[in-house]
């Protein structure tokens, strides 16, 4: 039977949620607080939400729907807006009254453009906002903050190809010749003969952004100018599935018909775009999906979203949806001979967890998704009875020259998540540093040594 908490373990308690919740968008604002949200007088929109096609195309409504829903609004539709790419949803109030949210989903890089501009008020982006944006953006405060930034989702680029392609899995480096139009033929890749054919979102894509870090850059090419674009997601999935020589890359809930690939990054083992690869962040092409917002919000509906986005519900919706939630779950890994031994061992009698912790670029501080991950990990185990002595983390890292370094960097990185959730009245099976054991990313590049030094969560 666990014991009752003192005066003081209740005080320590309430310190370490405080500090957990330290910046976040919603630690001071209970629902109720948006219990009567206003409609607008001249029944103009009440919120507008420019950017990503990934997620405006069906997340974000889908969103305004469900926050619609909990306030317990009537006659809720979804219509198509003046413009492709475009949508209003609208509700009534008790008393009749209109209430509308536009969703216009035009690209990542728009987002950030319209908050600028003051033409909306929310920014949808697929990617995490560049240095220069948010120095443009410096009047509006730090949009790097985590009151600003919000990661509403996970979600993988799937690499995709006609079902009939008989090639199952590529690396980055081949996914980059691929899309500069170096390997220009499928023989070159162990396939039948035949043009590649290379099908791209649009530059304003979060989308491409992505791909284009991660895949492009990294090697240091560029997009082929024979390359097919789009704006819209579904139509370059469809054209993919038809096409017996076409290659592309697209979120996950958009592969459709098409068949994804495998992908290796590195050394490590080629990964199908998964849930719980993805989840973890482990995949090769995953990514977080985000809101970014003003860290003072004004309008009561933005503050409502992302509230609601970030709630069980609005984690449900995200689901639904065909992305990732943040949902904390446990997962059975096989064991395999390639494992370090502790590993092996805690693959045949522990579950992994789907969450990872990872790290500000050159820093020990915890990123904002990490921040808010600490609360969902911290949430499950109390709800799971596992916070006394059944868990056990493991840090990883990059390569380094003096391999127990590297295995010291690694548990410190993990004692660095035990201090925190050590506030939150954890206590540890083991603490293990792997260095830089089972690499899920490169460690040539700056984002793959970045992506290695992780700390993983196991539970007995």
């Amino acid at each position: 039977m666990p014991r009752a908490r003192s005066a003081s373990d209740r005080d320590t308690w309430t310190r370490a949620i405080s500090f957990l919740l330290l910046g976040s968008l919603c630690y001071a604002l209970p629902w109720s607080v948006f219990a009567a949200l206003p409609a607008a007088a001249d029944n103009s929109s009440v919120l507008r939400i420019q950017g990503s096609n990934t997620i405006g195309a069906k997340l974000g409504p889908a969103l305004v729907k469900g926050l619609f829903e909990e306030q317990g609004l009537s006659a809720i539709r979804i219509e198509a807006g003046a413009l492709e790419n475009e949508q209003r949803i609208s509700a009534k109030t008790a008393d009749g009254r209109s209430v509308s949210i536009d969703v216009a989903a035009h690209g990542s890089g728009t987002g950030f453009t319209s908050l600028a501009e003051g033409s909306a008020e929310l920014a949808a982006s697929s990617r995490p906002i560049k240095d220069s944006e948010a120095a443009n953006l410096q009047a509006l405060g730090d949009l790097k903050s985590p009151a600003a930034e919000q990661i509403i989702a996970l979600d993988g680029l799937a690499i995709i190809l006609h079902p009939g392609n008989p090639i199952s899995a590529l690396n980055t480096v081949q996914l980059a010749q691929i899309f500069a139009g170096e390997l220009s033929d499928w023989a070159q890749l162990g396939a039948p003969a035949g043009e590649i054919n290379i099908y791209a979102r649009d530059d304003q894509s979060g989308t491409y952004d992505t791909f284009k870090e991660l895949v492009l850059s990294a090697n240091g090419k560029a997009l082929a100018s024979n390359a097919k674009r789009f704006e819209s997601s579904e139509r370059l999935s469809d054209a993919v599935s038809q096409d017996p020589q076409g290659i592309g890359f697209i979120g996950l809930p958009y592969i459709r018909q098409a068949k994804a690939l495998a992908i290796a990054a590195g050394d490590s083992q080629p990964m199908l775009p998964s849930l719980t690869l993805i989840a973890t962040e482990d995949y090769p092409l995953s990514r977080r999906l985000f809101l970014y917002n003003q860290p003072q919000l004004s309008n009561p509906w933005a503050r409502a979203l992302v509230q609601f986005a970030h709630s069980p519900r609005g984690q449900a919706i995200v689901e639904q949806s065909g992305f990732i939630a943040q949902t904390v779950q446990a997962v059975n890994i096989p064991a395999h001979a390639q494992m370090p031994a502790s590993y092996q061992t805690l693959a045949q009698h522990a579950q992994r967890l789907s969450v990872n912790f990872r790290f500000q670029e050159g820093s020990a501080s915890l990123d904002n998704k990490a921040r808010r991950d600490l609360n969902r990990l911290l949430a499950y185990l109390r709800e799971q009875n596992k916070l006394q002595g059944s868990v056990v983390l493991v840090g990883f890292g990059d390569a380094k020259a003096d391999p127990a370094r590297a295995e010291l960097l690694s548990k410190l990185r993990a004692m660095a998540v035990r201090r925190e959730l050590s506030k939150g009245g954890v206590i540890f099976r083991d603490i293990i540093g792997l260095g830089d054991e089972l690499p899920v990313a490169t460690n040539s590049a700056d984002d793959g040594r970045i992506k290695n030094r992780r700390v993983e969560v196991w539970v007995y």
